[in-house]
């Protein structure tokens, strides 16, 4: 059975049907990095989540697998150790899809970070990670700096240091994880709401009750463990458990805007002081470059945080300050995205001082729930889980297997495997008549998943001469029959992120995609008409501000 709502039905009667070791509620990063773990160590393991998988925090991110170079500001020497050490381990185990990137920190007159200070800074943070000696910061003079980004303010520039962190696709990373999962055995479906917890007569908790929105019907999941991973919504389960007491979330939302690359052609990305006390990536990513983040309070609409006239001024007028001669205006923004951080609430302490490190909350009727943390390290979070529920069911199913494991899409031995596979794709393209440009598109996105998507070509040529849309066609056929797709928002913002990289061209695909998702899932017209609907609103409020 492939990972895909084609098996709906029997995948709600595999979760309806038996006890599992334990159920995860929320499918997100950290959610589907437990199901793994979990699974991987032979635990019986379910996942459900409300909406899709990575639609909240986890498809909204900065889209970086970094150390947090700034929380050695805060102190925070063991978080920066950690998840400057992942950053390795999630490279190695999903290459297609988490790429090196040097990283511009340049250093400005009167800012909050001098030459020594950051040149000590970047290298405590190289030696805190294990940076391999050959990749460690590189100091550079002023005119280093500009050579290497000419687009920097030449008068406030003392110099800059160059480093490494890594570039992401957070959904993709979380899609490829929970097909992982899926394949080591667990049973894991989105638009699966819990909506009750089921106590036994001691008052412990023993199930949910789950509402399938797509049938609007109820059925039960039993387990011996439930783990509540709903990132921003956890405390909302906490305190449907009445266990919502002592420490609770603290929202704080981030926003990114993107710009057309020839309005901010950066050769290098860059990770700027605003002068305020926060910094700003600003990351060149094909044919677009795009801004963040934010850190502000948040206690707005949990399910639909959006970028707003005052965040996107703040962000345009923080890179119009770094790159003077761009002068960017609110109509060169072509998207945006906001997402919502579920850090730990300190009395006291302003939304960017909140640490990020992440908390395990463990309530009287055993629900288990994990808030804060940062995306680098949602491994180690799983495993921290797992090791608990293990604890907790008495049994011995060994220790973790995530840091050597490759996930879906990069099952590679090593780097020059790596190369040579790409290498091999792109002549399978070439042969195929199909572009380069594509083929590397795919094999970043899909990894060697992409062999799938050359199948689906073929085969649709066979059946028409009609070349125009083939390529968009094999994408969604490939992400309906294998990657669980069920509305077309699934496909264009968290699959393939189209809405936030690609947003013009994708919106003028919308209705030829919409009919052919209709058709592939046998979907009434009245239920694939909303579906457009909010497809397009969701595409209008990427620039709505």
């Amino acid at each position: 059975m492939n990972f895909s709502n084609l098996h709906r039905k029997n995948l709600i009667d595999q979760l309806n049907s038996q006890e599992f070791d334990l159920l995860v509620i929320g499918g997100g990063i950290t959610g589907c990095g437990i199901a793994l773990d979990s699974a991987l160590r032979g635990m019986k393991v379910a996942l459900i989540e409300k909406n899709d998988f990575a639609s909240g925090t986890s498809s909204r991110s900065t889209k970086l697998i970094h150390g947090g170079l700034r929380y050695l500001k805060q102190f925070e020497i063991k978080l920066v150790h950690d998840v400057g050490s992942e950053r390795a381990v999630v490279h190695r185990n999903a290459r297609h899809i988490v790429i090196p990137e040097k990283m511009l920190l340049p250093i400005v007159k009167d800012g909050s970070l001098g030459k020594n200070s950051s040149s000590i800074g970047l290298l405590v943070y190289d030696l805190l990670a294990g940076v391999k000696k050959d990749e460690r910061r590189k100091m550079l003079d002023r005119h280093e700096t500009l050579k290497v980004e000419p687009l920097l303010a030449f008068d406030k520039l003392d110099g800059g240091g160059l480093y490494f962190e890594y570039r992401t696709d957070d959904s993709r990373l979380t899609i490829e994880i929970a097909k992982s999962a899926f394949d080591k055995g667990a049973a894991l479906l989105n638009y699966a709401e819990s909506k009750s917890f089921i106590y036994d007569n001691s008052k412990k908790i023993v199930g949910v009750k789950v509402l399938d929105k797509v049938a609007n019907a109820e059925f039960e999941i039993r387990a011996k463990t439930i783990v509540n991973a709903c990132g921003p919504w956890v405390d909302l389960l906490r305190k449907e458990d009445n266990s919502l007491k002592g420490k609770r979330l603290q929202l704080t939302k981030g926003v990114h805007i993107v710009f057309p690359y020839e309005k901010l052609p950066l050769k290098q990305a860059a990770y700027f002081d605003v002068g305020d006390g926060r910094m700003i990536f600003a990351i060149p990513r094909n044919q677009i470059t795009y801004v963040g983040t934010t850190d502000t309070v948040y206690n707005q609409n949990l399910d639909k945080p959006q970028c707003n006239t005052e965040d996107a001024q703040y962000l345009l007028n923080a890179t119009n300050k770094m790159f003077p001669t761009v002068s960017l205006k609110k109509k060169d923004i072509v998207s945006s995205w906001a997402g919502l951080r579920p850090l730990i609430y300190e009395e006291g302490k302003s939304a960017s001082e909140l640490s990020r490190k992440d908390e395990i909350l463990v309530s009287p009727s055993g629900l288990i729930s994990i808030a804060g943390g940062k995306l680098t390290g949602y491994r180690l979070m799983a495993e921290k889980i797992v090791d608990l529920v293990s604890k907790k069911l008495n049994k011995d199913f060994g220790k973790c297997k995530t840091k050597k494991f490759r996930v879906s899409g990069g099952e590679f031995k090593n780097e020059e495997d790596f190369k040579q596979s790409l290498e091999q794709f792109l002549e399978k393209g070439k042969r195929a008549n199909i572009p380069a440009e594509k083929i590397r598109e795919w094999f970043f996105r899909f990894g060697t998943n992409t062999e799938k998507l050359l199948e689906i070509v073929e085969a649709l040529r066979r059946k028409t001469s009609e070349e125009q849309k083939v390529f968009e066609t094999a994408e969604l056929i490939y992400c309906v029959e294998n990657e669980m797709i069920l509305h077309l928002t699934d496909f264009l913002v968290r699959r393939t992120g189209k809405i936030f990289f690609d947003r013009i061209n994708a919106e003028k695909q919308i209705d030829y995609l919409n009919g052919l998702l209709s058709t592939k899932l046998q979907i009434e017209e009245s239920v694939s008409k909303k579906d457009l609907e909010e497809t397009k609103t969701e595409f209008s409020a990427a620039v709505g501000f």
